[in-house]
């Protein structure tokens, strides 16, 4: 069993309680968004057991948002630390909301989080927001951040501009409705993807087509019919 294997129960529950919920967000294995003003913010990391070092993520995450819950696979003799009475009395000292996934992905509510002092970090909790809201659909899967590379709001948009550009070179101002950053994303080039065939045109590079190719967005040679944004919408899990 994976922790990847705990996202999608998860996942299903956090949804329940109206939280748009997506995997791999700002480092976090789950971040969801209830729509308010500002929206509330919940991160959960999963674990294969309740443990000290989820406990001590959870500390690491409490900055950033408004509720933290712990998950982790339910023991399967009831002797694991969810039903520790101490373990329970920390994280509800800290606030914490502790969810058990069983074998056939079930999720049970161990504790519900409390409401305790805040102690907010605002630039790292915006950058979680925006990077939610960025991001098209839900392409990662939380725990899986051995399996690189991990599909960002950015990556999305370079892809986006990547197959604008396989039936040939585009200004910036040309990719602007995929890709809203396409000038830094060009500029910057931080995966190699594109190359300045001119002043103010951009043409992919060997880099670029492999990226697209292994995203399949993109099959056989590189010379290959107009991109259609709708295609790039269902692989990217819009």
């Amino acid at each position: 069993m994976q922790e990847t294997s705990l996202y999608a129960p998860v996942k299903r529950f956090l949804e329940s309680l109206d939280f748009t919920v997506k995997g791999e967000v700002g480092g976090c294995d789950i971040v969801g968004l209830r729509e308010g003003e500002p929206p509330v913010v919940v991160i959960c990391e999963l674990k294969l057991q309740f443990n000290l070092e989820l406990v001590l993520q959870g500390v690491d995450r409490a900055a950033a948002c408004d509720e933290v819950w712990l998950a982790a696979r339910m023991s399967a003799r009831g002797k694991g630390r969810e039903h520790d009475r101490r373990f329970r009395a920390l994280c509800r000292r800290l606030g914490f909301g502790l969810l058990a996934v069983d074998g056939k992905g079930k999720v049970e509510l161990l504790l519900s989080p409390a409401a305790v002092p805040p102690r907010r970090d605002p630039k790292r909790r915006s950058r979680l927001v925006e990077e939610h809201h960025r991001r098209k659909g839900d392409p990662s899967i939380g725990g899986s951040t051995r399996q690189k590379p991990i599909m960002t709001a950015y990556r999305q948009e370079a892809i986006a501009c990547a197959a604008a550009m396989a039936d040939g070179p585009k200004r910036p101002r040309d990719l602007k409705l995929v890709a809203p950053r396409a000038a830094s994303i060009l500029l910057h080039n931080y995966y190699g993807w594109f190359a300045r065939a001119e002043r103010g045109i951009y043409a992919l590079t060997e880099l670029g087509q492999a990226a697209l190719q292994s995203q399949g967005v993109l099959d056989g040679p590189p010379q290959v019919a107009p991109f259609q944004v709708e295609q790039l919408g269902a692989k990217l899990g819009a």
